[in-house]
């Protein structure tokens, strides 16, 4: 391309065209390295008036229906640069001209004018294109988009109302979506409910994920356009996917706790189905799902119509309270149990109950308050269980967390050791310090020399007690972690509750010896706040007990005298 030429589509000097063409027309047909014409430069620059002189010169027609590197002509690379009013000019022109071509020009991406006009939010533009030249409709990019798509995808109701009214207008969008399932991600009823009375056969069309717009109604909990679609077409609340799985649609709603849209479902299909190919039903999804959906798992309970959910099993011989035991969620083993129909004796395909699901799981949740909780509720659910058989489950669950824990006895050692060894040390260090600063100081009178100034009052002495008791322990405790490193998994389960009641009573004594060497102080002078500091330092370590058992305590509540903690203090 000359370079004047380039440099007046550039700065959009009109005059200076007007002079290159009578000086040699053969100029304005050069272009650049890209493709570009002179008019490509000019419409992306937005020059409408070098455009209109240009285009009122002989032999420019052909320039606009030329092509750049990036598959575009002069009127699609107005739109895309956000030249609109320059693009609207153009497209007149080219209706004008019967340039068809030139209108429906699609990048290298396949997008045309419409495409690009509509995801940037031009409507008048996009009136215009649709009005000019309805094929625009019918085209679709290498994402497999489609104008009427990325219009429902933005919320553009005057474009997609307008869309629709075309025939043979493309619906489609990426990934397998089409319009209806646009709707349905954006919870739009009205456009949703103007494609079912259109094109009702939409909402039974598979995404690649064989996903129809029902299944994502349900799975995104978008009431308002499911509603609508039941509404119209009552029988796709029946829908399966096409997938070898057969999933139910309130399964998907189990899976994603979304009560609301199960509650939909039934209302316009009573019979919905609950059941998919593996067997699993709504329920099972409900307890098995990754976050557990308690809230749903009620929903299910209280449904008359989904009664018999409760003891139905899957291909395995699983019941629902079969999943629940296994992962250890009290609230909805509790709420499986306190249902009237609720059998714990069923059996799965190996011949064992519910309760037995427990030992299974034993080497790594028998340690945990849930895993106790639901281990006492389902002892009391069935009276008639064999005591023998529960001393022997209890015995195997015993058994399976020793030789679990055995194979960490290293990785136990390590942690248990070096944090209680540190504080042990830490406790010795600070009484072995509180020995050789007495409080008061040494007496200097004669015959008196070097010994304690309040060695007489009874706070000394039990603050010397107290200290020398603590140290005493604390050392003990620092020596037992040294035994440890030997890694004996022995002496690991039979002498850990010994240190911790042990590092405990250290505790105590070091707050009794700070309370009562605080007392000795202060006494004489402020006997008011001597005796405040000295019962708050006493109630500490109770509160810091209660705090640290808490869970353990309200869990022996609730449950009274069926709770049993033997698990819970082995290692």
């Amino acid at each position: 391309m000359d370079r004047r030429l380039l440099g007046a589509a550039v700065s959009g000097d009109a005059t200076k065209i007007v002079h290159l063409d009578s000086e040699d027309p053969s100029l304005l047909h050069g272009t650049t390295p890209q493709g570009n014409t002179c008019l490509h430069i000019a419409s992306i620059h937005g020059h409408e008036e070098f455009c209109k002189a240009f285009l009122a010169l002989s032999q420019s027609l052909p320039l606009l229906t030329t092509i750049n590197a990036d598959g575009e002509m002069p009127l699609l690379a107005a739109v895309t640069t956000g030249r609109v009013s320059l693009a609207s000019f153009l497209l007149r022109f080219c209706r004008d001209q019967e340039l068809s071509a030139a209108i429906l020009n699609q990048d290298k991406r396949g997008c045309n004018a419409l495409h690009h006009a509509v995801r940037s939010g031009y409507r008048e533009l996009t009136v215009e294109l649709i009005a000019a030249e309805p094929a625009l409709s019918r085209a679709v990019n290498q994402h497999d988009e489609s104008p009427m798509f990325i219009a429902v995808m933005r919320n553009d109701q005057d474009a997609f109302e307008k869309l629709l009214k075309i025939p043979d207008s493309a619906h489609g969008g990426a990934y397998g979506y089409n319009a209806l399932h646009a709707a349905v991600r954006n919870d739009n009823a009205a456009i949703a409910s103007k494609i079912m009375k259109t094109r009702p056969g939409l909402a039974r069309e598979e995404n690649k994920a064989n996903r129809t717009p029902m299944h994502l109604a349900v799975f995104w909990d978008k009431i308002n356009v499911l509603r609508v679609l039941l509404e119209h077409d009552p029988s796709l609340g029946y829908v399966v996917s096409s997938e070898k799985e057969d999933i139910p649609l309130i399964n998907f709603a189990a899976h994603e706790g979304n009560v609301s849209a199960a509650r939909e479902l039934l209302k316009h299909c009573p019979d919905a189905p609950y059941r998919d190919a593996s067997g699993f039903t709504c329920l099972h999804h409900a307890i098995c799902s990754m976050t557990e959906q308690t809230e749903f798992v009620e929903f299910v309970l209280g449904s008359p119509q989904l009664r018999k959910l409760v003891n139905m099993r899957d291909s395995n011989g699983e019941t629902p309270l079969h999943h629940a035991v296994r992962r250890c969620n009290p609230k909805i083993v509790a709420a499986l149990l306190l249902h009237q129909d609720i059998d714990v004796t069923m059996l799965h395909n190996t011949g064992e109950p519910a309760f037995s699901r427990l030992v299974h799981e034993a080497d790594e949740d028998a340690k945990t308050l849930n895993w106790n909780e639901v281990y006492t509720v389902m002892m009391k659910a069935d009276p008639n269980k064999d005591a023998r058989t529960i001393f022997n489950l209890h015995k195997d669950v015993m058994s399976e967390v020793t030789r679990s824990t055995r194979m960490n006895v290293k990785s136990l050692t390590q942690t248990y050791t070096s944090n209680t060894s540190l504080v042990a040390i830490l406790i010795t260090t600070i009484t072995f310090a509180a020995a050789f600063t007495l409080p008061g100081g040494y007496s200097t009178d004669t015959g008196n020399e070097g010994l304690p100034i309040m060695a007489r009052k009874a706070a000394f002495q039990a603050f010397l007690i107290s200290d020398s008791l603590a140290m005493c322990s604390s050392l003990a405790v620092a020596f037992i972690c040294i035994i440890a490193k030997w890694k004996d998994f022995e002496f690991l389960l039979y002498y850990r509750s010994f240190t911790k009641k042990l590092m405990w009573f250290a505790y105590m004594a070091t707050t009794t010896a700070f309370a009562t060497g605080l007392y000795t102080v202060l006494a004489p002078r402020l006997q008011w706040l001597a005796v405040a500091i000295c019962v708050l330092t006493g109630l500490l370590p109770i509160l810091t007990k209660l705090l640290g058992e808490w869970p353990i305590l309200k869990l022996r509540f609730r449950l009274g005298r069926a709770f049993r903690s033997e698990l819970l203090d082995m290692v």
